[in-house]
């Protein structure tokens, strides 16, 4: 970052950090000892579809990636579309396998970045819940590589206490969003 980019208060876009997503196992632990949050197997990813060929065929490898394992036993990956146009990947596992879900979200991630598409990731969620059922997503924001805790609650509504003391508890294992105004709702997310 050069003199006047700091003068005029221009900062240069944060990289995205895939390999953040490894951290999410070790969050995990944390997240259950600390607020009875469990993982429950589940995890998607999101990002815009693009007409053409070439992301049609990137996105049929991704899904015989993440289908590899339905011969053994393993769900198959579930694809949707919000109602604001954006496509969902569903990937299912047993919640003691979340090391194995996280890789399925990051082989998504990256095969999508790696074929030019990086630009369509939106982000990522590994999903938990607690003993009285409340929802927690861990949502990873692909463009700023950080993740924020979100909570929802029945009507559109968010647990926001529950989301501030997953933040600090979780701000030893994962770059948390410092900005709120970018934990965005993501409603209807598939897992959640």
């Amino acid at each position: 970052m050069g003199f006047l980019d700091a003068l005029f208060g221009r900062t240069k876009p944060v990289r995205p950090d895939l390999d953040q997503l490894f951290a999410v196992p070790s969050a995990a632990l944390t997240l259950q000892a600390a607020a009875g949050f469990r993982p429950t197997g589940l995890g998607s990813v999101c990002f815009a579809a693009v007409e053409g060929g070439a992301f049609g065929e990137v996105e049929r490898q991704v899904r015989a990636l993440l289908d590899a394992d339905t011969g053994r036993g393993g769900a198959p990956v579930e694809a949707s579309q919000d109602s604001y146009g954006y496509s969902w990947l569903l990937a299912r596992h047993t919640p003691e396998e979340l090391p194995e879900l996280v890789n399925d979200l990051h082989a998504v991630n990256s095969e999508l970045e790696a074929n030019g598409f990086g630009p369509q990731l939106l982000c990522s969620i590994v999903a938990f819940r607690n003993e009285s059922g409340q929802p927690l997503g861990l949502v990873y924001l692909y463009k700023r590589g950080t993740f924020y805790p979100f909570a929802p609650l029945p009507g559109e509504k968010r647990n926001n206490p529950v989301e501030i003391q997953v933040k600090a508890m979780l701000a030893d294992d994962l770059r948390i969003e410092p900005d709120l105004s970018r934990w965005f709702p993501v409603w209807g997310a598939p897992g959640l």
